[in-house]
């Protein structure tokens, strides 16, 4: 949240680094970490709450603190206006900063600002629902969230009755100010704490687990809830998106439909700092990793171009897919994936068409080339379908392109013999 929203990239490089150098040890300690949680039929909330990533938006990338009802109600009436919200952007998602600085004397209840939110959250709650969309909300698992307001530690069935009261669909669950509980068990115990919270108030409520990954949260997290950060925040930059990229794409194996879903954090698509080309590239490289898609722009100000990119259905199409699987990288040339920032990207999709990703992350321009065995497939001929330019092409093997820097090809493949 706010301390971590921006961080040098020499930083963010050893974040990488280390995060990477972690999955190597996720065998040794993935049996152990599974001990610690309490058996609730693994994958069964994730089937009915997230069969697919989650898709909407959430106020605190453009937006910070200052959000408020109005901004929130204006935002969906944006998403329904621009067409985003009947391609699958659904759920509108209030980030930090939406309560007082101290709970209700009486009761201990959190209160909405009501500067912010004069009418409270179970207004907009109401407001958003009439118009087909869902709430989220924000909150800490420590004694404070990250800017400083009451936190739900100690106080998680009170705040999930509150939550379920109000008619809310979703938490974003923080990390900040935990207290001292920083070990991995004492991690573990404070999510779980709310997730038997949420379901003990009977309301269907998903569970973003925002742990940023430090302690392999992708081993533990899917007996826990839908979604969960493999990364620390993300930041309007080329770097910050290709860092959480570089750390999330490792990790296909612990995602997947009835499980839940890497979280390599919120698109920055629309607020400036990067290109149209290192945002489509973005947007490429989420839904291949079928990430989470959730807008962090000013949707009511968006530009044609990057409404374009959000509103892609082929692109969403790949995230969505009923099958539910992570890309997986591939090597180059003989080379570990990414090895000279050159990336191969594979992602089967049920009817058994595979999307293909090429990548490269370099500042000059790369020639990427790859096979259709190395990528998964059988002989035989393919239709090569290029997403963003539309462009069609066949092969019986190879899979090549020259590609601009920090830019993608997104190609559909799909068998010739039942094409």
């Amino acid at each position: 949240m706010p301390q971590r929203l921006r961080t040098s990239t020499t930083t963010r490089r050893l974040v990488v680094v280390g995060a990477v150098v972690a999955v190597a040890a996720l065998i040794l300690v993935a049996g152990a970490v599974a001990l610690r949680i309490s058996p609730q039929a693994p994958g069964a909330s994730t089937a009915r709450l997230a069969p697919t990533p989650p898709m909407g938006w959430n106020s605190w990338n453009h937006f910070g603190c200052a959000v408020s009802a109005d901004l929130v109600e204006r935002t969906a009436d944006a998403l329904t206006a621009n067409g985003m919200a009947k391609l699958g952007y659904d759920s509108v998602d209030i980030d930090d900063c939406w309560m007082s600085r101290q709970r209700d004397a009486r009761t201990g209840e959190l209160v909405a600002d009501p500067a912010k939110f004069p009418q409270g959250i179970a207004s907009v709650a109401r407001y958003l629902h009439a118009r087909g969309f869902t709430l989220g909300i924000y909150e800490d698992a420590g004694t404070a969230t990250c800017a400083g307001f009451p936190g739900s530690l100690g106080h998680e069935r009170l705040d999930a009755q509150t939550f379920a009261r109000w008619g809310v669909d979703s938490l974003k669950y923080d990390n900040c100010n935990h207290d001292g509980l920083s070990s991995k068990a004492q991690y573990i115990e404070r999510y779980v704490a709310m997730r038997d919270a949420l379901r003990a108030t009977g309301r269907p409520i998903l569970l973003a687990i925002c742990e940023w990954g430090v302690h392999q949260v992708w081993t533990w997290a899917g007996d826990v809830g839908q979604t969960w950060r493999t990364t620390h925040d993300i930041s309007d930059s080329y770097m910050s998106m290709l860092a959480n990229f570089t750390v999330n794409v490792t990790l296909a194996r612990y995602a997947g439909s009835g499980r839940g879903w890497n979280d390599p954090d919120m698109l920055e698509i629309g607020n400036g700092g990067m290109t149209l080309t290192e945002e489509r590239t973005e947007f490429t490289l989420w839904a291949a990793m079928a990430a989470p898609l959730i807008a962090g722009a000013d949707i009511e100000s968006l530009s044609a171009d990057d409404l374009a990119i959000y509103s892609n259905a082929q692109v969403i199409a790949i995230d969505q897919d009923r099958l539910g699987r992570q890309a997986v990288p591939i090597p180059v040339g003989g080379l570990p994936a990414g090895s000279g920032g050159l990336w191969v990207l594979s992602k089967p999709l049920a009817g058994g068409d595979l999307a293909v990703v090429l990548f490269n992350s370099t500042d000059s321009v790369q020639t990427i080339s790859t096979t259709t065995s190395m990528v998964g497939l059988r002989e035989g001929s393919f239709e090569l379908r290029e997403v963003w330019s539309g462009a069609v092409s066949t092969t019986s093997g190879a899979i090549s392109s020259v590609v601009a820097p920090h830019a993608v090809e997104l190609f559909r493949v799909s068998s010739q013999s039942t094409g």
